[in-house]
């Protein structure tokens, strides 16, 4: 009967080589880690906090350690409240409540449907971390405590309409005194509303009211326009025959004053010479007369009629100079 041939086992160094280089590149491996451009490494030594770290290529202590947490500080995060955006990457963006969310009541005793967003960063990567559990989670309670109190505080029509601009500032003032209470490690960037509605039981009512406001306002604006074209026209067309009678008048009262002065002129030389003046006169009125008449027919004081077969010529007008009435 033949005997069995012993098994070949390794060695025992080769197996302390073996077990030496795994440890050694999975020290290699585990000794650097990498961070991107917009974050910051955390580094902690058996999870306590050690250091942070800069973007680029470090170096830690191997086998589990030291970790690294990174920490997206430079990433503008956002928190949707009353809708959410599919494919959203943070699971703390939207809450699966968001018609819980979005209702809300206002001062008056009436309902609002409130849909609004929170954009964010991360400031300060360790007590982002180490000083509350779950700072996202709380970010948005206190975010939805906050706008409660706010639409608790003021009229549906304030809410509705106008009073949109204000909501926003007064919440980003109290959310940021929140997160810097709370050492939340973060900084409020913006808060915005979206879209905020009535109930859909009274939305058809409500939109009604919006369009006759509207209508209001064009009529308005309509009127307002066709104001500032007619207005403005008359005034200008009033201006206008002001100044023509203004001129009219200083018009007139210097004729007046030029004929008084050619009057007294006139008497003055008249006294002088009475014959040679009114000889003058008569002649200067006869030139304006005669001059302004198309056909001038001039005959003798004496001469009883004009004969039946006289030719008279229809081109250029026949003009004698009589003598001047005697003095």
């Amino acid at each position: 009967m033949n005997a069995s041939k012993p098994l070949n086992l390794p060695s025992i160094p080769l197996i302390l080589g073996v077990a030496v280089i795994m440890m050694a590149i999975i020290g290699a491996f585990s000794s650097y880690f990498t961070v991107p451009t917009e974050s910051v490494g955390v580094v902690l030594r058996f999870g306590k906090f050690i250091r942070t770290a800069d973007p680029g290529l470090h170096l830690k202590v191997p086998f589990g350690v030291e970790t690294v947490d990174i920490v997206p500080t430079q990433r503008q995060l956002k928190l949707e409240f009353g809708y959410a955006t599919p494919g959203a990457t943070n699971e703390y963006q939207f809450s699966n409540e968001t018609d819980f969310e979005r209702l809300m009541v206002t001062g008056d005793l009436n309902s609002a449907l409130v849909e609004w967003v929170v954009q964010f960063r991360i400031e300060d990567p360790f007590q982002y971390l180490f000083r509350i559990r779950d700072p996202a989670l709380t970010l948005r309670a206190l975010s939805e405590s906050i706008m409660r109190e706010v639409v608790g505080d003021r009229t549906v029509d304030e809410v509705l309409t106008f009073g949109r601009q204000e909501m926003e500032s007064e919440v980003l003032t109290k959310l940021q005194a929140a997160a810097k209470k709370y050492e939340l490690g973060t900084f409020i960037d913006q808060v915005q509303l979206k879209n905020v509605n009535p109930p859909q039981p009274v939305q058809t009512s409500f939109d009604e009211v919006n369009r006759a406001q509207q209508e209001r306002e064009q009529a308005i604006n309509v009127a307002r326009r066709e104001y500032n074209r007619v207005i403005p026209l008359a005034r200008g067309e009033a201006e206008q025959q002001l100044s023509q009678a203004e001129g009219y008048a200083i018009q007139r009262v210097n004729e007046a004053k030029g004929d008084v002065a050619r009057f007294s002129a006139l008497l003055e030389q008249y006294q002088i010479a009475p014959a040679v003046t009114r000889t003058r006169i008569y002649l200067e009125t006869m030139t304006d007369v005669v001059g302004a008449m198309d056909r001038k027919i001039v005959i003798d004081e004496n001469a009883s009629g004009i004969l039946p077969l006289l030719q008279l010529p229809t081109g250029q007008p026949t003009t004698t100079t009589t003598t001047p009435p005697k003095p």
